[in-house]
């Protein structure tokens, strides 16, 4: 593809001044010099054009590398092809051939002004390039323009010395054709395709880099000029590998740049392609946020805007390691870096790092070499940079895409790197390395626990049915006990987790049968079995029942985890007060236990405890167990950990922290398939508080609950949506809900209203409904179960409810003792007591006491407030005006809505103090700090601390009276 010279119009008139001057009788010689592809061939044809255009005769060679051997063939061809010295031809003598030369260059002289045209005058001949050397000081006498182009690129290998060099400067005008400026550059694609956008234009642009050789053939592979019509309206997408260009033009370019190069620069530019690969991805600037330039800006314009002064050498790590992959001077490599850098080839990455200008470039210069030398330079790289003391991952990276190393380096790095993944929360990233390091020599126990750890991570990287396979596999080589039961606990909560609750209950018990002589890891498998057989009914009820009687006649064989399961087991069931509980919980956490089952005694514990109301001492047992989960290993308590964190959120009012982990849709829809889990539940009822209707009605019907499989979170979420269809105004699908999380809940034997309080809320749909005698007998039983489990959350939510379906003064009494009981609860508790205060004030409405019912409503109204529960702080709002009552003086958003107290804590956040530092100086608790600032970024219409000043800084909201 050629077009209209862009960026040359200084050459341009150097070139016409030249021309001139020959025209005149005074010759000259200008050299012409640029990196390949920079488009001298195109000036100098520009020269031949405007000569002939001024009468000047025009003689003209393009040296080729295949005439080196020939003496004076560069000459021959620039002097001979003329009718009038046909029998031209050289001596063996290279000063007679000169002379002759000399005499016939005299006479085309003599007949007019000449220009000699020397296109890549660095391939001809030493006697030809002598030659020319020698006119170069003799023409200054003669009406003769000589003008040269010259490669001028820095190589890896050194190339000969340059025409002009051993001329004084005063007889050569030499010009470096400097690589073509973005701006230029954009000009050339927008006339290819008019209609390109600045992003895809930009693209084009960084696949070019800097060369017009580059950016022509790209834009005739992509269709951009055409002979049969006007190029089409929109340009099509860039592809991500030359296979997908037509006919090929761009590769073929870049080859012939890795050509003009040499093979030891051809071999440093594979390498680097080759090493990139396994550098991180870049992010992509959008061409907004990049901005403009003007063609006069230069490469070191470029590099210092992308980190860097282009003088400096570019990644001397780099260099390097690069220097050892290709077997290369590293001096020599890193000025290659750097020239490339200049001229655009190569553009420095955030880190620092010279990377390719563009993904096409890259896998260009990468076509065609052989997969074995590019798996083994990066061998060779990973090698250099463990030398070096990098980073594990950017060792391994390379490790990644080179095979076995068969040395206990390469296993070593490929599991620290895993180590480091996990810890950063990249199960998918730790996997790979995993999966690359089966590739090493390994022996069978060092194998299984490989694929214990990868089939872990694969699970959590949503890759079931691979994971299951690995952990398989793990299951039948040779290993420690030890190592057995972890594989066989990883194996049985992956096969839960996908329904095979019978397959994953039986590879327990084969591995319990096993550990003869191992009782510690035979009580561990058996915990682990209790647990997982939570899956599915009938096998719970069984396992527990089993459990339960181990217990009475052969404590000994029971471990302290087992006990603490059964200490929950009877928590649910209504057997046993919070106080015995916790006591008894306490007592097994004092004893010691193998360290392979004390994550089942913590995360059972911990959920005890939350129940209890210690959510203090709940959330320091989560924080101890999943503190000891092992980071790489699929262990079902870290699921229950997690549950319990949400739970503890919960209980505090938190809805802030629980909505925040609620993922976006795309997350939910990938899990819709498995059914909601507890924390989805706890989301759905965070929303409701939070008045955000609509987005908790599109949560409730993300799933199918009627094929999700059978389990205690599906209980959660049922009541959870009940929650939400009740406050939607659909008692009928709320009471639906109610009952049949009711029913599972039973069919578990969890009858206690700790967990899920739905005979209360059935009670509620009840009376919404007209039902107000089977309210009364459920709501009375509720209250009997909270009496047993007996904390101030539970007694104090079956107290309300049974005031509201009782009525009367006996309903007021209830109703006022439920207010009392949750005042006087240990633990916040948040949104329960804004629920029992609005019932009270209600019923004191009806009882004729409108002074006490507008005291307890403006109370529940600013408790919901605080608490960010929208809901019902509307609920309250409006029934202090059904009482009679005017609105709320509080302004709801903007600072002018914020409490004196919620402005004295904002305003030291935004000075950058911490949840800490502003609790001490204003003597509060740390969780009143962190609640303060949850309501006042609800009013203020933010997400977090950064965006404090600002919102600070906006004019207030006039208060509403």
């Amino acid at each position: 593809m050629s077009g209209p010279l862009r960026e040359r119009d200084g050459v341009r008139e150097l070139l016409a001044a030249g021309t001139e001057r020959a025209r005149a009788g005074s010759g000259g010689a200008v050299l012409l010099q640029g990196a390949t592809g920079t488009g001298r061939t195109s000036v100098l044809e520009d020269a031949v054009r405007d000569a002939a255009g001024r009468g000047l005769r025009v003689l003209r060679v393009r040296c080729s590398p295949e005439d080196t051997g020939v003496p004076f063939a560069a000459v021959l061809q620039l002097l001979g092809p003329v009718p009038d010295f046909t029998d031209l031809a050289p001596d063996p003598d290279d000063r007679g051939s000169a002379a002759r030369l000399w005499r016939l260059l005299y006479a085309y002289a003599a007949q007019g002004p000449l220009l000699l045209a020397v296109d890549d005058v660095h391939l001809a001949d030493a006697p030809s390039r002598r030659w020319l050397r020698e006119a170069v000081r003799r023409i200054d006498r003669l009406p003769v323009l000589l003008v040269a182009g010259e490669r001028n690129q820095y190589d890896i290998d050194p190339g000969r010395a340059g025409l002009a060099q051993s001329l004084p400067p005063s007889l050569v005008r030499t010009h470096t054709i400097a690589p073509l400026g973005d701006t230029a550059a954009a000009e050339l694609v927008r006339a290819a395709y008019p209609a390109a956008g600045p992003d895809w234009t930009a693209e084009c642009v960084r696949a070019g880099a800097g060369s017009p050789l580059l950016l022509h053939a790209l834009l005739d592979d992509l269709g951009g000029t055409r002979t049969d019509g006007p190029a089409p309206d929109g340009p099509p997408p860039l592809p991500d590998t030359c296979a997908a260009l037509y006919p090929g033009s761009y590769p073929a370019a870049v080859a012939w740049w890795l050509d003009c190069a040499g093979g030891a620069t051809a071999e440093v530019a594979r390498c680097l392609a080759a090493l990139e690969e396994a550098w991180p991805q870049e992010t992509p600037v959008p061409t907004q946020a990049r901005g403009t330039r003007d063609t006069r800006d230069t490469r070191e314009t470029r590099h210092r805007r992308t980190g860097g002064d282009a003088a400096d050498p570019v990644g001397p790590d780099v260099a390097r390691a690069l220097a050892e992959a290709a077997g290369a001077d590293p001096a020599r490599v890193a000025g290659w870096l750097t020239a490339m850098t200049r001229i655009g080839i190569l553009r420095p990455d955030p880190a620092g790092r010279p990377r390719f200008a563009h993904r096409l470039l890259r896998d260009a210069v990468l076509s065609g070499w052989p997969t074995a030398r590019r798996e083994a330079a990066h061998r060779v790289a990973a090698e250099a940079l463990l030398r070096r003391g990098e980073r594990v991952e950017a060792v391994a990276a390379h490790l990644l895409r080179a095979p076995g190393v068969g040395l206990p380096w390469a296993l070593r790095v490929l599991r620290d790197a895993a180590t480091v993944a996990v810890h950063d929360a990249r199960p998918g990233d730790a996997a790979r390395y995993l999966r690359r390091a089966l590739d090493e020599p390994l022996s069978d126990d060092r194998r299984q626990q490989l694929l214990t750890e990868l089939g872990s991570l694969e699970y959590a990287s949503a890759d079931g049915a691979v994971a299951i396979a690995r952990l398989a596999e793990a299951q039948h080589l040779r290993a420690t006990p030890r190592d057995r039961v972890r594989a066989a606990v990883a194996l049985g909560t992956a096969l839960v987790g996908r329904g095979e609750v019978t397959t994953a209950l039986e590879v327990l018990r084969r591995t319990e049968g096993s550990l003869d002589g191992h009782p510690g890891l035979t009580r561990t498998v058996q915990t682990a079995t209790v647990l997982l057989s939570d899956a599915d009914l009938a096998t719970r009820q069984e396992t527990y029942r089993r459990l339960s009687e181990s217990g009475r006649h052969a404590p000994e064989l029971v471990g302290t985890a087992s006990r603490a399961l059964l200490v929950r087991y009877e928590a649910t069931a209504g057997l046993l007060s919070a106080g015995e509980a916790m006591t008894r919980v306490r007592a097994l956490l004092a004893e010691p236990s193998d360290p392979l089952a004390e994550p089942f005694l913590l995360g059972t514990a911990a959920a005890v405890a939350e129940w209890a109301d210690e959510l203090d001492e709940a959330e320091r047992l989560v924080d101890r167990g999943l503190a000891g989960q092992h980071p790489a290993l699929l262990h079902p308590m870290e699921h229950a950990l997690l549950n319990t964190r949400a739970d503890i959120a919960a209980a505090r009012g938190d809805v802030a922290r629980l909505i925040a982990v609620r993922g976006d849709g795309a997350a939910i829809a990938a899990r819709a398939h498995s059914g909601p889990s507890n924390r989805d539940a706890h989301v759905l009822m965070a929303l409701v508080h939070t008045g955000r209707s609509e987005e908790a009605g599109r949560l409730a019907e993300a799933f199918d609950l009627s094929r999700a499989p059978e389990s205690w979170e599906l209980n959660r979420f049922l009541y959870a949506r009940g929650v939400q269809r009740l406050a939607a105004g659909d008692p009928a699908g709320a009471l639906h809900d109610f009952l049949e999380c009711g029913r599972r809940q039973t069919a578990r034997e969890v009858l206690s209203p700790v967990v899920t309080p739905w005979r209360s809320a059935v009670a509620q749909c009840r009376l919404a409904l007209g039902g107000g005698q089977e309210a009364l007998a459920l709501a009375t039983e509720e209250l009997r179960l909270a009496r047993v489990w007996n904390t101030p959350r539970t007694v104090g939510r079956a107290l309300r409810v049974l005031g509201t379906a009782t009525g009367g003064r006996r309903g007021l009494h209830l109703a006022e003792e439920a207010v009392d009981t949750l005042r006087d609860a240990p633990a916040d508790a948040g949104m329960e007591l804004v629920e029992a205060l609005l019932a009270h004030g209600r019923q004191l409405l009806a009882a004729g006491e409108r002074g006490r019912a507008r005291e307890r409503l403006r109370e529940a109204a600013d408790l919901a407030e605080r608490k960010g529960g929208l809901r019902l702080l509307a609920l309250a709002e409006k029934a202090l005006r059904e009482g009679g009552s005017r609105a709320p003086t509080t302004v709801r958003t903007g600072s002018g809505a914020l409490t004196a107290s919620e402005r004295r804590i904002v305003e030291l956040a935004a000075a950058g103090r911490t949840n800490t530092e502003i609790a001490g100086l204003l003597h509060l608790a740390r969780r009143t700090v962190e609640t303060h600032l949850t309501s006042a970024y609800r009013k203020l219409g933010i997400r977090g601390r950064a965006e404090l000043p600002a919102a600070l800084e906006r004019p207030r909201s006039p208060a509403s009276t």
